[in-house]
C-alpha cells in the first residue's frame, strides 16, 4: 500500500466521500472510452440465441453495425451505462478497502483470501443496488431503431413488465461483479505487492499500469461465462408471456444443450477487448485521482 494518509484538516469532503468519487469518476472515464465494445459485446452474446451455427466475429459484427444502424449505433446506452459507473464505480472500488480492514480485524490479515471475499462483497452490493441501470443499458443497446430515451425506455419497461423486471438477472450480475470485482481488484492489490517486492519498480503509472493489465486478463476469464448469462436473462422480455429462462442455472444449462459449450464464451474476444483496457483506465486514473486529493493508493 502506498501514497500518503489524508489529514482530515486538509479536505472539506469527508474521506469517505474521496473514496467514493475518485473510484466513480475513475470507472465513468474508462466506460465512457471502452463503451463501442461494450454494444458490440452484448450483440455478439446474443447471436443464435437457442440454437447452433456459425457465430461471426468482434470485427464483422462491427463493421456491420457501422453501416447498418450508423456510428452511433456504438454508444447506445451510453447514459445509463456512464449513471451505473459513477454509482457502481464508486461502491464497488469504494467498498473493497473497508471490507478488506474489517476482514484484516476480524482474522488478523490481509491476505489473498481476504482480498478475493473483499471484492467478492463489495461487487455485490454495488451491483444490488444499480442493476436498474444496467437492464436499461443493455435493453437500448440491442434496440437501435428505438427513439425513446432512458427515462421512456424504462418507463416502458415498467409499464409492460412490472417494476421487477429493473432488477431481472439480478442473481447473475450480483455473481459476475463478485467474481470480476474479488478478481480484478485482489489480482491487482496482490500483483502490486508481488511487484513492489521482487521487481525495481516503485510506486506510479508503470507499477499501475502492469498489475492493471494482469487483473485485467484474470477477470475476464472468470467472468465472461457469468457476464454472457447475465444479458441473455436481461433481455428476456416476459410480456408476452415468452419465458425461455427460468433462472441463471436453468440459462446456463439451455446454453449449453443447444449451443455448445463455447456458447458461455460468446462476446469472449469484446469482453477482454474492453475490460482489458477498462481495467487499466480504471486503475490508472483511480490511482491518479487518489494522489491527487491525498489519499493512499489501492
Amino acid at each position: 500500500m502506498g501514497g500518503k494518509e489524508m489529514k482530515g484538516s486538509e479536505l472539506r469532503l469527508p474521506y469517505a466521500a474521496y473514496h467514493f468519487t475518485t473510484s466513480g469518476a475513475a470507472v465513468a472515464v474508462a466506460t465512457a472510452v471502452t463503451h463501442p465494445l461494450d454494444v458490440v459485446k452484448v450483440r455478439l452474446q446474443m447471436q443464435l440465441a437457442g440454437q447452433r451455427g456459425h457465430l461471426v466475429g468482434m470485427g464483422t459484427i462491427f463493421t456491420q453495425m457501422i453501416k447498418n444502424e450508423g456510428a452511433g449505433s456504438l454508444y447506445l446506452g451510453l447514459g445509463p451505462a456512464l449513471t451505473r459507473s459513477l454509482l457502481y464505480g464508486g461502491l464497488r472500488l469504494g467498498l473493497y478497502e473497508p471490507f478488506k480492514y474489517v476482514c484484516e480485524h476480524v482474522v488478523g490479515s490481509t491476505n489473498i483470501f481476504v482480498k478475493i471475499a473483499s471484492g467478492a462483497f463489495s461487487g455485490a452490493i454495488a451491483t444490488g443496488v444499480t442493476n436498474p441501470t444496467e437492464v436499461l443499458k443493455v435493453r437500448l443497446q440491442m434496440n437501435s431503431s428505438s427513439q425513446t430515451g432512458p427515462f421512456r425506455e424504462m418507463y416502458k419497461i415498467v409499464s409492460d413488465e412490472g417494476v421487477r423486471a429493473l432488477w431481472k438477472g439480478v442473481g447473475p450480475a450480483m455473481a459476475r461483479a463478485s467474481c470480476l470485482t474479488a478478481s480484478q481488484l485482489a489480482t491487482y492489490d496482490e500483483s502490486k505487492q508481488v511487484l513492489l517486492k521482487w521487481t525495481p519498480l516503485e510506486e506510479g503509472f508503470h507499477l499501475h499500469l502492469i498489475s492493471s493489465c494482469i487483473a485485467g486478463t484474470v477477470g475476464t476469464l472468470v467472468t465472461a461465462p457469468v457476464d454472457m448469462i447475465k444479458t441473455r436473462l436481461m433481455l428476456q422480455q416476459e410480456a408476452r408471456g415468452v419465458r425461455n429462462y427460468r433462472n441463471a442455472f436453468h440459462c446456463a444449462y439451455q446454453v449449453v444443450l443447444t449451443e455448445g459449450f463455447g456458447a458461455l464464451y460468446k462476446g469472449g474476444s469484446a469482453t477482454f477487448a474492453r475490460l482489458g483496457p477498462q481495467t487499466a483506465i480504471t486503475f490508472i486514473v483511480c490511482e491518479k485521482l487518489r494522489e491527487l486529493v491525498g489519499i493512499k493508493a489501492i
